[in-house]
């Protein structure tokens, strides 16, 4: 039996637009407590209220089981599946485990700064979940000098520390100083070293060799002449995992420095690949787009 007219309703029926985010609001039909809104229409999913032990309810999927909360949670994790799903057009993808080494996607994120002295990252998971950051190590006061005052930097030694939720280093990335060519060396926290990321040419469309032990493990291409997307491949030129560049309006992208990342892992890796793989992601700004944009 629908319910009787409701001002509240009868203002969600013309309030509601493709500019409201996607949620669980009051059902403007008087159907149910709560109906999904998918960011541009009113969908068939209704839901009696608050989920069990108060918690708000779940996301519906096209099939209508549950993925993730609701989007009244923080707004930052609700930009974060923004840009996952409606700017890379990606997921929701099944699976993780909570880190850097085990989530199928990884939003990597740039720390907005007008002027960019050391480069430093959060990333999360497809949900809005910060599982690890990334942090430029080593710059003293001379080298921060010359990245305001030149582009000089870019040829210059770069150290990332990998870190996980507690703040420990789980995997340290090194680009040596370049003239042309780059190369990323990528160590666990002990030191041990995993591998390199080699650049393999200057012109047209930049690509990377993934080399362990001398054996090349995979390869990172670049989709067009800017480097802004990338595919990743294994030894056998299947595609692993895809990068792909965000972008959170015009504004920010003129006058600020930040550049956002989603990545994707196609399916369960194993290592040494899947730490090239992350390595690659968490590098691909300041240890590989940098080259591009030298080249530009």
């Amino acid at each position: 039996m629908r319910s009787p007219p409701s001002p509240v309703r009868d203002t969600l029926l013309r309030v509601t637009t493709a500019t409201t985010p996607p949620g669980w609001y009051p059902d403007p039909h008087g159907a149910a407590a709560l109906r999904w809104w998918d960011g541009s229409q009113w969908t068939g999913h209704t839901h009696a209220g608050q989920g069990a032990g108060g918690l708000p309810p779940q996301r519906p999927t096209q099939d209508g089981s549950p993925w993730e909360l609701a989007v009244d949670g923080p707004p930052e994790a609700e930009r974060i599946r923004r840009q996952v799903q409606q700017k890379a057009g990606v997921g929701p993808v099944a699976g993780g485990g909570g880190t850097l080494l085990s989530e199928p996607v990884l939003v990597v994120n740039q720390k907005t700064k007008l002027i960019e002295l050391a480069a430093e990252y959060a990333v999360f998971d497809q949900n809005g979940t910060q599982i690890g950051s990334v942090a430029e190590v080593g710059q003293g006061v001379l080298r921060k000098i010359l990245r305001f005052m030149t582009s000089w930097d870019q040829f210059l030694t770069h150290r990332l520390e990998v870190r996980d939720t507690a703040g420990q280093p789980v995997m340290l990335l090194t680009r040596p100083a370049k003239i042309f060519k780059s190369r990323v060396l990528v160590a666990r926290a002990d030191g041990t070293q995993v591998g390199e990321i080699i650049q393999q040419n200057m012109i047209g469309k930049i690509s990377f060799a993934l080399m362990c032990g001398g054996t090349q493990v995979g390869a990172i291409k670049a989709e067009n002449w800017r480097a802004w997307n990338f595919a990743i491949t294994d030894h056998t030129g299947t595609e692993v995992a895809r990068i792909t560049k965000t972008f959170e309006g015009l504004a920010r992208t003129l006058f600020t420095t930040a550049d956002n990342y989603v990545v994707q892992i196609h399916r369960p890796l194993a290592d040494p690949l899947l730490s090239m793989v992350v390595a690659s992601a968490l590098t691909v700004d300041t240890a590989l787009k940098q080259d591009s944009r030298g080249l530009g």
